[in-house]
C-alpha cells in the first residue's frame, strides 16, 4: 500500500547557520565529552605503540630526554663554551637545567606540528568509515605528545634536587603553561592535518618551518635580550612568538624560581583558544572532502 505523502517526513535541510554551528566552541566540546572513552584508548594506544617490542619498552620516554640533556650540554656549555646569559651567572649545572627546560616545551610542540600534515594520510583507513570521528586522530597526537613531556618533566625534577637543590616553590605554577601550550600545539594540529591531505609539499615546508622555530623560541637566550641582539626586523618573530613566550616562563617557574608573568600567561591563553578553535574549525570544514582527494 503506498504511503500517503502527508505521512513521508520532509527532508532535513542543514542551514548555513547550522553549519557555522558545528564548528563552534559548543560543537568542540560535546566531541571531546562524546568521544572521551576512544580519545583515552587511542592516545594510549599511540604510546604504547611507538615502543612496542624494544627491550626498555616504557622507560625510553625517560632516557630519551636525559640522553638529549647531556648532549646539549656537552655541546653548547664544555665545547662551545656557551652561557645563556650574563645577568645569571649561571654555573655549568644551572645552565643544564635551564636548557633542558625549553627544549622539553619545544620538543612537545615540534613532534605534534612535524606529524600533523601526514596523520589523515597514514590513517587513511579511517577516512570512509563514516562513523569515525577524525577530528579525534589529532587530539590523540597532542596527547601523546604531553605524555612524553610530563615523562621528561621527571628528570627535571630530579637533576634539580641533586645539582640545584629543592625545586623552587614557582614550580607550582609549571603545570599552568600546559593549557597554552595544548591549545596552539592542538589548533595547528588539526589546520595542518587537514591542509596536508591537500598540500603535499606540506610535510617539508613545516620540516624546515621547525628548524627555523627552534631557533626563534628563545631556547638557547632569555627573550631579555632580543631587543639588544636580534635585529630590528627579525623581532616580532621571536617576541611575538607562542612558543618562545611558554619558554621562557618554563625556565622562569621551573629553574630560576620567578614567579610566572601573569599578563603575558593571560595572552597567551586568550591566543592559544583562538588558534584552537580557528584550527578545528577549518578540519571540520575540509574533513568531508578527505574521501575524493584520499
Amino acid at each position: 500500500m503506498p504511503v500517503a505523502a502527508s505521512t513521508v517526513p520532509p527532508p532535513v535541510r542543514v542551514t548555513s547557520s547550522r553549519r557555522r554551528a558545528d564548528l563552534g566552541p559548543v560543537s568542540l566540546l560535546v566531541g571531546f565529552l562524546r568521544h572521551r572513552h576512544l580519545i583515552r584508548q587511542m592516545a594510549w594506544r599511540e604510546v604504547l605503540g611507538r615502543y612496542k617490542g624494544s627491550y626498555l619498552g616504557m622507560l625510553w620516554p625517560f632516557f630519551n630526554p636525559i640522553l638529549l640533556l647531556i648532549i646539549y650540554t656537552v655541546v653548547f656549555k664544555y665545547i662551545f663554551n656557551t652561557k645563556f646569559h650574563d645577568r645569571f651567572g649561571e654555573s655549568g649545572t644551572e645552565f643544564s637545567l635551564i636548557l633542558f627546560a625549553g627544549l622539553i616545551i619545544f620538543n612537545m610542540f615540534a613532534e605534534c606540528i612535524g606529524r600533523a600534515p601526514n596523520l589523515i594520510l597514514m590513517n587513511s583507513n579511517y577516512v570512509n568509515r563514516v562513523v569515525f570521528p577524525l577530528e579525534i586522530l589529532p587530539v590523540t597526537v597532542v596527547l601523546s605528545s604531553v605524555f612524553h613531556l610530563l615523562m621528561s618533566l621527571v628528570p627535571l625534577l630530579l637533576a634539580t634536587l641533586l645539582l640545584a637543590g629543592a625545586p623552587p616553590v614557582t614550580m607550582l605554577q609549571w603545570p599552568l603553561l600546559l593549557l597554552p601550550l595544548v591549545g596552539y600545539a592542538l589548533g595547528l594540529t588539526w589546520l595542518l592535518a587537514a591542509l596536508g591531505v591537500f598540500l603535499r609539499d606540506l610535510n617539508e615546508i613545516t620540516f624546515a618551518a621547525v628548524q627555523i622555530l627552534m631557533y626563534a623560541s628563545a631556547i638557547f637566550y632569555p627573550l631579555q635580550i632580543v631587543a639588544d641582539k636580534v635585529p630590528r626586523l627579525l623581532q616580532p618573530f621571536v617576541l611575538w612568538n607562542p612558543v618562545a613566550n611558554i619558554v621562557e616562563q618554563s625556565r622562569q617557574t621551573a629553574v630560576l624560581g620567578h614567579s610566572m608573568d601573569w599578563q603575558t600567561y593571560g595572552v597567551l591563553v586568550a591566543g592559544s583558544l583562538a588558534c584552537m578553535l580557528a584550527g578545528y574549525a577549518v578540519f571540520m570544514r575540509l574533513k568531508h572532502t578527505f574521501a575524493d582527494v584520499i
